[in-house]
């Protein structure tokens, strides 16, 4: 008999805990691993432990966990992206029955998305892509989902994923905090909304990590500039972290910073060690930032910030060759630098702020470039609305974000909006001054100074690209336009004759 709401395959960390939130939030749900021992277990945890037991059920067939789905089935599916994602889609199709929808909440290429939609779609059967964030304590409590797919499967999953998903409160944009076990959190705006066609929630939650990246790599220059040249300790650092927390920075990943810094080693009896200074400098990742910054390149939109904190995460995994370099390559002594000390700290602040707002607009300025690619209608308003809540960049910045595309939806560039203006204006000096300290004393900054080469270059009106552009015509033939011609003419210089000739091509 068909009793359950909806039906969730993949029992590793997110999938116990997005089942969970799902059953607080009153649905019956019917789980289902690919080991049973897995679900077995799950359940008997849930059963001694969560108030909300009884909405669960666990099924070892699963012929049986997709018949026990109310028509038409929704299955979430929560299992590693790629070839797993596709062998549990093919072993779930001959239970399925037309119009049963399938979610994917991995982290899908969306280029696998478009793929499976569109295969899945051919055989009547409706396909959902959709981003989840906030890791396992935002699945259990509230995530920031970004699903992508038709306008009919949307209508059939949104109560659902607009009463589990995050929620922040309508006049701040701040995330309501509290829930728990049993007993979601009331009210409030759902940071969920449809993206878009088959593939556009992937892109975008693919976006969103690509931020991510950035905003984690900007964040650890801040905390790298304090370290080496003010002298600070981690817990001191930390207490600067915790006082951002308070203002314009505010935001998740400046509040675990806080929290990590100010944590002594639990391996140190003496409790006189901090924890982060026994982490070993070597930093993992999971490829969706590199996709963000291939697809960058392939779209020819200027992400390099984003770009620049994937190659510093390459670069840090080169351990034992950095070890033996630093015995070789010789730069400036890094030592504490004199000068006032607040005064350094809120500069390294302005350069943080200012960093993130170019950040952000690479992001926003690749989406719009995915839009016209692969033909989506994106509402970049909507999508800031849904990063307030629920992910891992969730910050009291995106209701400027909010803000800015609220009073015009054709913004070109979050830095044109004039909060983000100002902003820029008022902190570039301090920027600027940081960046050059670093230098001048060898502290590595990529992402402080792709961001700022990011902001000079879009400021500029003109750039040395004529030159190259020149370049490219002499030894390629590539040709060229002129500034004293209109915009579309081509020209080419036949550069190994004498006299030297121009065509208009």
């Amino acid at each position: 008999m068909s009793t359950n709401d909806i039906g969730l395959v993949g029992l590793a960390v997110m999938g116990q805990n997005l089942a969970l939130n799902i059953a607080d939030h009153g649905y019956t749900i019917a789980v289902y691993n690919r080991s049973p021992e897995k679900t077995t277990e799950f359940m008997a945890h849930c059963a001694a432990h969560e108030p909300a037991h009884e909405r669960l059920t666990g099924f070892a067939d699963i012929g049986e966990f997709v018949k026990s789905i109310k028509r038409p089935r929704k299955i979430i599916l929560l299992v590693k992206a790629g070839a797993a994602t596709d062998a549990t889609i093919a072993a779930l199709l001959p239970h399925l029955e037309a119009d049963d929808i399938i979610i994917d909440g991995g982290n899908a290429l969306w280029t696998d998305t478009i793929r499976r939609e569109k295969d899945l779609s051919s055989k009547g059967f409706e396909f959902i892509g959709s981003g989840v964030s906030g890791g396992e304590t935002g699945a259990r409590f509230g995530p920031s989902l970004m699903p992508g797919g038709t306008a009919k499967a949307w209508s059939s999953l949104e109560p659902i994923w607009r009463d589990i998903a995050a929620k922040v409160d309508p006049v701040t944009g701040k995330q309501l905090d509290g829930a728990v076990a049993g007993t979601p959190i009331a009210g409030g705006v759902p940071c969920t909304a449809h993206i878009g066609t088959d593939g556009a929630g992937h892109y975008v939650k693919m976006v969103h990590n690509g931020i991510e990246y950035i905003d984690m790599q900007l964040i650890c220059e801040g905390y790298s500039l304090m370290k080496n040249l003010l002298g600070m300790n981690a817990g001191e650092i930390g207490k600067v972290f915790e006082e951002w927390n308070k203002g314009k920075l505010a935001s998740f990943l400046i509040e675990i910073t806080a929290d990590i810094l100010q944590q002594k080693d639990p391996m140190d009896a003496s409790g006189n060690t901090w924890f982060v200074d026994k982490v070993l400098d070597t930093a993992g990742q999971k490829g969706t930032g590199m996709w963000t910054a291939a697809n960058a390149l392939e779209l020819g939109a200027p992400a390099n910030a984003i770009a620049e904190a994937v190659f510093a995460r390459a670069l840090s995994a080169l351990k034992s060759e950095r070890v033996a370099a630093s015995a070789i390559l010789k730069g400036p002594s890094i030592a504490p630098v004199e000068g006032d000390r607040a005064a350094i700290i809120e500069a390294i602040g302005d350069a943080l702020y200012s960093s993130k707002i170019c950040a952000y607009a690479q992001g926003f300025q690749l989406m719009t470039e995915a839009e016209k690619e692969y033909g989506w209608t994106l509402d970049f308003g909507t999508i800031a609305q849904i990063f307030r809540g629920g992910c891992i960049i969730r910050a009291a910045f995106l209701q400027k974000i909010t803000d800015a595309y609220a009073a015009n939806p054709e913004l070109k560039n979050l830095m044109l909006d004039g909060y983000f203006t100002n902003a820029l204006h008022d902190a570039q000096n301090n920027w600027r001054e940081v960046i050059a300290l670093a230098v001048r004393h060898g502290t590595p900054v990529p992402a402080f100074s792709s961001a700022l080469a990011y902001f000079d270059g879009y400021r500029s009106a003109t750039l040395p690209a004529n030159l190259l552009q020149a370049q490219r015509d002499y030894f390629g033939a590539h040709t060229y336009e002129r500034i004293d011609c209109p915009r579309g003419e081509f020209f080419h210089l036949d550069w190994p004759e004498t006299p030297r000739v121009q065509a208009k091509v």
